[in-house]
Formats: C-alpha cells, sequence, structure tokens
C-alpha cells in the first residue's frame, strides 16, 4: 500500500470525528458559502473574522526559496497518480501558507524543519536541499518520515515532518481534488424506486397494470401529485 492509499485510510477515518485540520481556501474565505440567518451573518463570521482573514492573505510567511521546499515536499506526500492529482495541483502549499499565519504557533517548527533540511544536505551531501537529486532527498525524507524508527537526535526534524504531512493531508483532502479521489459526496438526496421488478417476480407479486401509468417515475420526482375532491390521484 503507497504513501497515498495510508493517507486516504486515514483520512476518511477522520471524516467521522472532524478534519485533521479546517481548511478554507483564500476564496473560501470571501465567499457566501452558507445561508443567511436572521440575526446573523454569512457564513456565521463577524466582520472583525473577515477582516482577521484578510489581512492574513495579505501577508506572506514562506520565502521564494521555501516555497520551492515546499512544493517538493508536499508532492513526495502526496504525488501524482492515476486517480488524481499531486498536493501541488490541488493548492495545497497555498493552503499550508495560510494555515502558518492563522496558527503562528505552526511557523518555528516549519521554518526550523526546512532549515535543518539545508544543514543536513550539506552536512552529508555537500547541497542544500533544493540542489539534491531527488534519491538524496527521498533518503533524508526517509530519515524522518517513520517516527517509530528515526533517531532521539533528529527529533525535532521528525516533528517538523509529521507537522507537514497532516497539513498536506488536511489540505489535499478538503478540496474538490481530494474529495473526488475519496469519493466522498456529502449529503445528498437519496431516492427509492420501489421494489425491484426481479424481487417481485421471485416472490410472485407484481404491480396492478391499472396503476402503472400513475406510479412515480425518476424523471418525475420533483412534480407535486394532483387529487380530485374525492381524492382520487388525478395527474
Amino acid at each position: 500500500m503507497n504513501r497515498r492509499e495510508n493517507l486516504k485510510l486515514l483520512f476518511t477515518g477522520s471524516l467521522a470525528s472532524g478534519l485533521l485540520l479546517t481548511n478554507c481556501t483564500p476564496e473560501d474565505k470571501q465567499a457566501d458559502l452558507s445561508p443567511k440567518i436572521a440575526g446573523g451573518t454569512p457564513g456565521g463570521r463577524i466582520e472583525a473574522e473577515i477582516e482577521r482573514d484578510q489581512q492574513l492573505l495579505s501577508e506572506t510567511f514562506f520565502t521564494q526559496e521555501e516555497r520551492k521546499k515546499l512544493d517538493i515536499l508536499v508532492d513526495i506526500i502526496m504525488p501524482a497518480d492515476d486517480e488524481s492529482g499531486s498536493a501541488t495541483e490541488a493548492g495545497v502549499p497555498d493552503f499550508i501558507e495560510f494555515m502558518m499565519k492563522d496558527s503562528p504557533s505552526y511557523q518555528t517548527p516549519m521554518r526550523g524543519g526546512m532549515m535543518w533540511l539545508d544543514s543536513y544536505g550539506n552536512d552529508h551531501y555537500g547541497k542544500t536541499f533544493l540542489e539534491l537529486s531527488e534519491n538524496e532527498r527521498m533518503e533524508i525524507i526517509d530519515l524522518i518520515a517513520w517516527p517509530d524508527k528515526a533517531s532521539p537526535e533528529i527529533k525535532g526534524a521528525v516533528n517538523f515532518f509529521n507537522i507537514l504531512r497532516n497539513l498536506t493531508a488536511t489540505g489535499f483532502f478538503t478540496t474538490e481534488m481530494g474529495f473526488n479521489y475519496l469519493g466522498y459526496k456529502g449529503n445528498v438526496a437519496n431516492a427509492w424506486d420501489g421494489v425491484p421488478k426481479d424481487v417481485m417476480q421471485k416472490h410472485g407479486v407484481e404491480l396492478p397494470e391499472k396503476y402503472l401509468p400513475y406510479y412515480l417515475k425518476p424523471e418525475e420526482r420533483g412534480t407535486v401529485a394532483v387529487w380530485d375532491d374525492e381524492g382520487n390521484l388525478i395527474g
């Protein structure tokens, strides 16, 4: 089972108890996505919250070099495959950029982790993380991606990668691309078309032929029935 499938199983389980993190894209922050309730505000957000969101969106946390590292790292965690696109294609780096400002506690471990990648790369390969080959990068990631196997000396780097993996999974699986990959439909209207014909035949029963024209058809579900004064269905 690959890492994408592992994350899929992890996230599918998390839907029952709440998402790993709450994901709001910049567009969602500005859009009115819920019904207006008398006495309330669109989406349940007060003006101060909307102003704060806009302030955070106007700021930038990651440097250009850090953003390049971030793009590489999230696609290592959630690469493209035959069923779906990659984390960068889903816009995950933008989500993580916002989370750095929305939850400042992420900033130190995130920036420190990226610095550690360069430090380790220089010490063992004589190159920064961006200069490493794909195989060299994966050798470093393998050191910090498995907490139970990781050396105690790199505990901080392991914590960094755990945070990044959590943010990546949350960002990906709360996008349209992620929902489609999970096959998650949300709340949808159910429809029952009656007992299947083969089941009725098995039990030796059938619908009275004279009523067939009046039975509800799937394409007529939105049509309101009409009755005469004597209670007879007329259309």
